[in-house]
C-alpha cells in the first residue's frame, strides 16, 4: 500500500513567503520621499544605529560620534546640534551643516474635553496625518496612537479612514517622528533611566493606515523606539494592530514581538467580507489560525481582538456565541468598541443592552471584555474617525508650502 501522506507546512509557507514578497514589493510603489532636504541635508532622525554610523564615517568621524548623536536624539529629545553639550562647537557646526534633526510640522492641535489631544501632523512633500494621544483615566499615563500611512487602502466600512484613498507610506522618521513631536509637546525630555512613568508611556500603532503594509519603515521605527539608549520604550508597550495581512503576521512575531491586535469586528465571513473587505484575501480561518502561530501570545500577552459595535450587523447574541467559537485555544481579550460616527458613516451604534449582553456572553465563556469608552469623540480623535485631507491638499496647495521643523532648521 502507498504511503499517502497529509501535505506538510511547507507549501503554505512558500506561498507565504511568496504573498510577503509581493506585499513588500507594492509597498515600494507608495514609498515615502528621500530623507534629504531640499537643501542636501540629510535627516537623522529614522536612521538605524548602523546608518547614522555610516554617515560619521562618510564625513571623516569616529564612530563613537554616532552613539553621542543616538543619546542627544532620542534619549534627551534635542532638535538644535548646538544644545548639545557633549560635541565640541566645531562639530556641532560641521553637523549643523550637513544634516538636520527633524519633526513632523505641527498643522494643528487640539485637545478634547476628556484629556485626548489630537495632532494633525505635515510632512515635506506637503502630505499629512493624524496621531492621537489617549490619557488612561486610572493612571497617570496613557497611549499614543500613531500613523503609519497617508490613507489605506482597506476601506473597511465603518472607519473614517478608509474613505480616504492611500496617498504613500510613511518614512520610519515620519512614524518615530509622531511620537517624539508628542513628546514635544508635553515635555517628556529626557527619557527616563529610573523608572520615573512617563505620560507617554505606551504606543499603539492603531491610527491612519494598515502597518504591515508598511512592514519595512514600521519594523525600522519600532527597533528606534526600543533601543535601549534612546526612547527605550519596551515590546511590552507596543502593540500593533492589524486587520488581518496573514503573511506579514508571522514576521511581525518573530522579528519585532511586540504586542498583537486584531481588527476582527465580524464572526461570519459573509459580514466581515463586507465591512472589512481585506477579509476576501485573508478570510477569519486563515486569520484565526495565523493568531494562534502568532510567537510569544500567552496568558501574560493575551492577542487584543477589536470588534466595533455596529447595530443590527454584528451585534446579536449568537455573534457572541460564534466569537467565543473562534477564540477557544487562543489567550484573548475582546475590546468592544461602540461605533464611533463620522460625516456620512452609513451605521449606527448598537444599543448599550446590545453591548452588555455581547460583553456578559464573552466574560462568561472566559475571556476579558471590556467595552471601550470612546475618547475625543469631540474632536473626531475616537477609533476609527481619523482622517486627513492629503489627497486633495496634494493637487491644490503649493509646492513647498506645508514645510516640516527640519525645512526650517
Amino acid at each position: 500500500m502507498t504511503d499517502t501522506a497529509p501535505p506538510t507546512a511547507a507549501p503554505m509557507a512558500e506561498l507565504n513567503e511568496a504573498e510577503r514578497a509581493r506585499i513588500l514589493a507594492k509597498a515600494a510603489l507608495f514609498a515615502p520621499p528621500p530623507a534629504t532636504l531640499a537643501d542636501g541635508r540629510r535627516d537623522l532622525v529614522g536612521l538605524s544605529r548602523e546608518e547614522l554610523v555610516a554617515e560619521m564615517v562618510a564625513i571623516g568621524e569616529k564612530p563613537f560620534r554616532a552613539k553621542q548623536l543616538w543619546h542627544w536624539i532620542y534619549h534627551q529629545g534635542v532638535t538644535d546640534f548646538s544644545q548639545m553639550s557633549t560635541i565640541a562647537k566645531a562639530m556641532q557646526g560641521k553637523l549643523a551643516e550637513r544634516f538636520v534633526v527633524g519633526r513632523p510640522g505641527v498643522t494643528t492641535e487640539q485637545t478634547s474635553t476628556d484629556g485626548t489631544r489630537k495632532w494633525l501632523f505635515g510632512f515635506r512633500d506637503g502630505q499629512q496625518v493624524e496621531t492621537v494621544y489617549i490619557p488612561d483615566p486610572e493612571e497617570d499615563r496613557g497611549a499614543v496612537c500613531v500613523s503609519t500611512q497617508v490613507g489605506c487602502t482597506l476601506s473597511c466600512k465603518f472607519c473614517h479612514t478608509g474613505t480616504q484613498k492611500l496617498v504613500r507610506n510613511l518614512g520610519a522618521a515620519e512614524i518615530v517622528g509622531q511620537f517624539m513631536a508628542a513628546r514635544d509637546s508635553y515635555g517628556e525630555w529626557p527619557s527616563p533611566t529610573d523608572g520615573t512613568p512617563r505620560l507617554l508611556s505606551t504606543i499603539v500603532i492603531m491610527g491612519m493606515g494598515e502597518p504591515l503594509y508598511n512592514y519595512e519603515n514600521v519594523a525600522k521605527a519600532m527597533r528606534i523606539i526600543m533601543d535601549g539608549e534612546g526612547i527605550a520604550l519596551s515590546r511590552r508597550r507596543i502593540t500593533l494592530s492589524t486587520s488581518g495581512v496573514v503573511p506579514m503576521m508571522d514576521r511581525c512575531g518573530a522579528e519585532l514581538g511586540v504586542g498583537l491586535a486584531v481588527s476582527l469586528h465580524a464572526v461570519r465571513n459573509d459580514i466581515r467580507d463586507e465591512i472589512v473587505p481585506l477579509n476576501r484575501k485573508y478570510p477569519i480561518e486563515e486569520l484565526m489560525a495565523a493568531c494562534r502561530r502568532y510567537p510569544g501570545a500567552s496568558n501574560a500577552r493575551r492577542i487584543t481582538f477589536e470588534y466595533v459595535m455596529l447595530k443590527g450587523v454584528n451585534d446579536s447574541e449568537a455573534d457572541a456565541r460564534e466569537l467565543v467559537r473562534l477564540l477557544q485555544g487562543i489567550p484573548a481579550k475582546v475590546n468592544l468598541i461602540p461605533f464611533n460616527p463620522w460625516p456620512g458613516s452609513p451605521y449606527e451604534t448598537s444599543s448599550n443592552n446590545a453591548i452588555h449582553r455581547f460583553a456578559r456572553i464573552v466574560q462568561e465563556a472566559g475571556y476579558a471584555s471590556p467595552i471601550r469608552t470612546p475618547r475625543g469623540r469631540d474632536i473626531l480623535a475616537a477609533c476609527g474617525q481619523l482622517k486627513t485631507e492629503s489627497e486633495r491638499a496634494k493637487r491644490q496647495r503649493p509646492a513647498g508650502a506645508e514645510a516640516s521643523k527640519a525645512d526650517a532648521a
